[in-house]
């Protein structure tokens, strides 16, 4: 047991017996943790306890077991994306995501700044869907997954129209095509887009655009890589899919507005 002040974002929090809450927080210095609120309903930790909530927490943490929450400082919310459906959508898979990158226990400060702002550039505006496509690709690390999306796997050679393989886990260039039958038939511009992705800085963030018939496409590509190498099915992903079938009906109804 350790009495700690931790930097912290809230990824869940769910009922417990009848007044009660079990929260999943990720902090920045204890990694994720699962804390005990009583009367987390109507509690003055209340507020600070719901999803996607960032605060400054004093709290209890035991390695095993419950950890609880003494106190609070600085706690802030992502109004913007928690006013829009799609926004909410994507960041409520982001929170989903982290939580299956990580054991919970497991310090990982390099992976909040990340989540912390990629949600924060989602808050100013920037494109959710791209965010969360570059979020992915550079959290499969975490899983054990290392792929280059830079050079061919047999010659090694850079810059050109790649196809990419999942017999040989990498990139094929037009000279070895033929080395994978089923080769996956890619627009080039996809693995071109990866490569960036896995590199690329806050700051350009920023300034990175991608027209939505490429989004569809990176979208199903890397569907098919987390199933293939991570093999996770989260219902928060599952409910962005649906989402995408069924959206454009409210953006109608909003245009029309």
């Amino acid at each position: 047991m350790q009495k700690l002040e931790s930097r912290g974002l809230v990824l869940f929090n769910r009922n417990y017996r009848e007044n009660d809450k079990l929260v999943k927080i990720f902090t920045e210095q204890a990694g994720k943790r699962m804390f005990f609120v009583r009367g987390g309903g109507a509690g003055k930790l209340s507020a600070v306890i719901q999803p996607l909530t960032i605060a400054e927490f004093m709290m209890t943490v035991n390695d095993e077991g419950l950890s609880f929450i003494e106190d609070y400082s600085q706690a802030e919310s992502f109004k913007e994306i928690t006013s829009d459906i799609f926004k909410l959508s994507y960041a409520t898979y982001l929170a989903a995501l982290t939580d299956a990158t990580i054991a919970d226990g497991v310090t990982d400060a390099q992976l909040f700044v990340f989540l912390e702002k990629t949600l924060e550039l989602m808050e100013e505006g920037l494109d959710h869907e791209i965010l969360t496509n570059i979020f992915e690709i550079q959290v499969l690390d975490r899983f054990g997954v290392r792929l280059n999306f830079h050079e061919c796997v047999f010659c090694h050679r850079v810059g050109l129209p790649f196809d990419f393989s999942f017999k040989f886990s990498g990139l094929l260039c037009p000279n070895h095509y033929a080395e994978d039958e089923r080769r996956s038939h890619l627009d080039p511009n996809v693995p071109y887009l990866l490569d960036r992705f896995q590199g690329l800085s806050f700051e350009e963030l920023r300034s990175i655009s991608v027209k939505d018939d490429m989004k569809q496409k990176l979208r199903h590509f890397i569907d098919d890589l987390y199933d293939n190498y991570v093999g996770i099915h989260l219902k928060s992903k599952k409910f962005i899919d649906n989402l995408n079938s069924w959206g454009h009906i409210m953006n109608k109804e909003d245009s029309a507005d």
